[in-house]
């Protein structure tokens, strides 16, 4: 068996005296979705924080593609190929579309292929094509979402972390959300998708893991997790 693309062992995780994280320990393989889910509070974003370098653990490893890459700062770690959609998509809301996007491509391991990326950002988000100069804090939520994943993508990413990417979404934009999640996926993208839509993500998901109180609870298939009691009656209201 292949050793897995991104792994995290027992990672600690602390905000002062508080404790965000206590021994996480996650395997993710290359093409896989895995999905993180989890009350508010969890340590969700932690987690993804932590894999980012940009909180910095005082227990455990991160690995990126057998690499200890373990509280290397954030730039460094984007540059291995980890790619982040922050939660509140966090746009350059005076910059043009345009712009945005080519600030995603500034890293050395994207500038070779900026514009066959670009144009693939603008085939996979024709609405971003089209307010191309626009300036970015006047784009409608899920237009900066989309703008926030396009960045992203402009970074030729081997791993894509999204951060509670249906947050303060419409429904119907929280599911074009999730399909572009998948397509991504399909194109060749290992995605650690950090969400609070329980049910949506593990429909798309691999493998899931239950974060609570900054532990791992559950672990398991994306099927098997929405087949859960535990999850069922916690997270579904079923």
């Amino acid at each position: 068996m292949s050793a897995p693309l991104l792994q995290v062992e027992g990672l600690d995780l602390y905000y002062g005296d508080a404790q965000a994280l206590s021994g996480v320990s996650i395997e993710i393989a290359a093409g896989e979705v895995v999905a993180i889910v989890g009350a508010n509070g969890a340590g969700k974003s932690s987690l993804i924080r932590a894999i980012h370098g940009i909180e910095k653990p005082v227990a455990g490893h991160v690995r990126f593609d057998g690499a200890d890459i373990t509280g290397w700062p954030s730039h460094r770690v984007c540059e291995t190929g980890v790619g982040h959609v922050a939660e509140g998509r966090q746009v350059f809301p005076n910059l043009s579309v345009l712009e945005n996007l080519e600030m995603g491509a500034t890293l050395k391991r994207a500038r070779a292929a900026e514009t066959a990326t670009l144009d693939r950002v603008f085939g996979l988000f024709p609405r971003l094509a089209e307010r191309r100069r626009q300036a970015a804090g006047t784009l409608s939520g899920g237009e900066q979402q989309m703008l926030a994943i396009g960045r992203c993508l402009m970074g030729q990413p081997r791993l894509i972390m999204f951060d509670e990417p249906s947050l303060g979404l419409a429904p119907a934009i929280v599911q074009e959300m999730f399909r572009i999640v998948r397509r991504l996926n399909e194109e060749g993208l290992t995605v650690l998708l950090v969400e609070q839509n329980v049910m949506a993500s593990l429909k798309i998901a691999h493998r899931g893991y239950v974060l609570e109180n900054g532990r791992i609870e559950l672990s398991g298939t994306g099927s098997d997790l929405l087949s859960n009691d535990l999850v069922r009656k916690a997270y579904l209201g079923l």
